[in-house]
């Protein structure tokens, strides 16, 4: 079997967090952790290298020494413009890496075998794209890109104005991994005070 190649990790943080009033959602606390330095310290041993996808003043996510990645495509035009993004500082800034991995940034409970389960479905499934399941649902933004799509996915937003994660990768062969759900789901995403508290809950509860 082909061996798994090191990836470009990239955490996206370029939303609005309407249903959270707005701000850095992945800054707000869990367990007294913000949910951004969960996600980091999940992702990073995964990957070769990490950035974060952000908008606005970088200086506000300087504390976590990553590079911060705006959208090159105007009007918060959603998680795909951060998946163009980490594709296009990934071309520039490590060729030697031919993957990116995306994750939700207000994902506080990411699994440590994250890429290593999306490499082995890409491979076994002969796929172009492999994103991630939990509990009968697909979580498309949590996934593995080739970088060599990001003219693809260009011509997609600019051109064609597409917004939706999903109608693009199916554009594509689809690999899924499927993770369970228990203690917790893996791929809780906070977007909600209620949630937030949810995820406070769990945390706690299981010792995460």
């Amino acid at each position: 079997m082909e061996e798994a190649a090191p990836v470009l990790g990239v955490l996206l943080a370029g939303g609005l967090a309407r249903r959270m009033g707005g701000g850095d959602k992945p800054l707000r606390m869990v367990g007294g952790v913000a949910m951004l330095e969960r996600a980091i310290a999940r992702l990073k041993p995964q990957c070769a290298a990490l950035i974060l996808n952000a908008n606005g003043d970088p200086a506000r996510f300087a504390a976590t020494g990553l590079p911060v990645v705006a959208d090159s495509v105007p009007d918060f035009a959603g998680p795909l413009a951060g998946v163009l993004a980490g594709m296009d500082w990934c071309a520039r800034h490590r060729p030697d890496l031919q993957w990116i991995v995306t994750i939700a940034a207000d994902t506080p409970f990411l699994p440590a075998d994250f890429v290593s389960c999306l490499q082995d479905a890409h491979l076994e499934q002969g796929a172009r794209i492999a994103q991630a399941a939990s509990g009968g649902r697909t979580h498309p933004v949590n996934a593995l890109w080739p970088v060599d799509l990001r003219e693809e996915l260009r011509h997609a937003l600019t051109i064609e104005n597409l917004r939706k994660v999903g109608a693009w990768i199916e554009r594509y062969p689809l690999a899924t991994a499927e993770w369970e759900t228990e203690p917790v789901d893996p791929f809780f995403n906070a977007n909600s005070p209620e949630d937030l508290a949810e995820a406070d809950r769990l945390a706690a509860k299981h010792g995460l």
